[in-house]
């Protein structure tokens, strides 16, 4: 077994070995700084990404359905397309039969509509719902407030516009209280959300670029001649499959699909995002992972030839410490130590040029470098160094003295 004793004199030996060939050190750490670099931006960005689509996806709200006449992945459009649209009728059928959702929202929008105040115009999606949007999405104004039954009962014209549309039509002024025009028509403002944030560059999943306005205002101005979605919030406590089939079975009832036939609408899930963006991600990470390991490759090569070159110009001094009693266990630790020390060099160097790096991505893409990421980049790094030192310590470790010290 090793000794601390070992371990001591190895890095001591090593870390001299290292100052006494600076430049070669630092031209063999190359390899290894790329592939750390590569392996550390790689993490970073699919941290970022997964944190970013987590905090994004929250505004659909946790353990809702969404049904609508489109599946949001999958499927076969021209099929949907010819889907019976989905009617408020319907959901306000599904709402009364429904024991076990919390609440069930219907939901239409229309999209890049022209909203103003006074001379300053801004474009975003606007939102016909109704007030248990709350409920379901798990979002709240962050000033002001939300609109009442009575003001969608009555189909008020007020709307909650978003942390965007706030900033850009009213800069320093208190939106509350003001009227706005949306398309052709006037609107008060009673409440602004808090700011979300886009994803990869798109506020799709976001109400910072939106307006909520009641629902039957909506249909009145722009139309009710279209298919809505709703969104369906079960009870805490629920079996959540159970009474997702038992919600598909009301919903086949009231929309009159025949049993045996395929559903006539589209049942879908925040989880089922998760799902193909993880399939996405894992995509990314082999692909980086590919060209980690060519990169690490070619920097271990590089380690392991130098590891030689040191190997070969210490035969003496490897003859002299075992003419004097060294063990050979000794030996192989000292140069696994060396190549493992000029790795993780490397490793750090490499973190120390990903960092900035890192910032700079997080302009274009979400990116986050947490502690798994430090510690995953080093562990690398000393796996590397272990891996490609092994056959020169194995090789200093088996030499003869006798031979060694002839070694010319």
């Amino acid at each position: 077994m090793f000794r601390f004793h070992d371990y001591k004199e190895g890095m001591r030996i090593a870390l001299n070995a290292i100052g006494a060939n600076k430049l070669r050190s630092v031209l063999t750490t190359l390899g290894i700084v790329i592939g750390i670099v590569v392996v550390t931006l790689m993490a970073t960005v699919i941290e970022g990404l997964g944190t970013a689509l987590d905090k994004s996806i929250s505004s659909l709200g946790t353990d809702v359905y969404y049904l609508s006449k489109w599946d949001w992945f999958g499927g076969e459009w021209w099929k949907a397309r010819n889907r019976k649209d989905i009617t408020v009728r319907q959901a306000e059928q599904l709402r009364d039969r429904l024991k076990l959702a919390e609440a069930v929202v219907p939901v239409t929008n229309t999209w890049q509509r022209t909203m103003k105040y006074r001379n300053r115009s801004v474009k975003g999606n606007v939102n016909g719902t109704v007030p248990e949007y709350e409920i379901t999405s798990g979002v709240v104004p962050g000033i002001g407030r939300f609109f009442n039954e009575y003001e969608a009962n009555a189909g008020r014209p007020v709307c909650v516009i978003g942390f965007d549309v706030a900033k850009n039509l009213f800069e320093r002024e208190d939106p509350i209280g003001k009227s706005i025009k949306i398309g052709s028509y006037n609107y008060r403002v009673i409440g602004v959300f808090e700011k979300e944030g886009d994803f990869l560059g798109t506020t799709m999943f976001s109400t910072d670029t939106q307006a909520f306005i009641p629902l039957e205002n909506f249909l009145k101005v722009f139309g009710s001649n279209r298919s809505i979605d709703i969104h369906v919030k079960m009870h805490e406590g629920v079996d959540k499959e159970e009474a997702k089939e038992e919600m598909i079975g009301i919903f086949r009832s009231i929309r009159a699909v025949p049993p045996g036939e395929e559903h006539d609408f589209g049942v879908n899930t925040q989880d089922f995002l998760k799902e193909v963006f993880e399939g996405v991600v894992g995509t990314i990470g082999v692909v980086g992972f590919l060209i980690t390991s060519l990169s690490l490759l070619v920097g271990g090569v590089g380690i392991m030839n130098i590891m030689f070159v040191s190997v070969k110009e210490r035969t003496k001094e490897i003859g002299t410490r075992k003419a004097l009693g060294a063990k050979s266990r000794t030996i192989l630790l000292q140069f696994l130590i060396e190549a493992a020390t000029i790795c993780v060099i490397g490793g750090i160097i490499g973190l120390a040029v990903s960092f900035p790096l890192s910032l700079i991505i997080n302009e274009v893409l979400p990116s986050s470098m947490p502690l798994w990421v430090v510690v995953l980049s080093l562990s690398i790094s000393i796996a590397v160094g272990l891996i490609s030192g092994i056959v020169p310590a194995y090789t200093a470790a088996r030499m003869n003295p006798v031979d060694a010290l002839r070694y010319e």
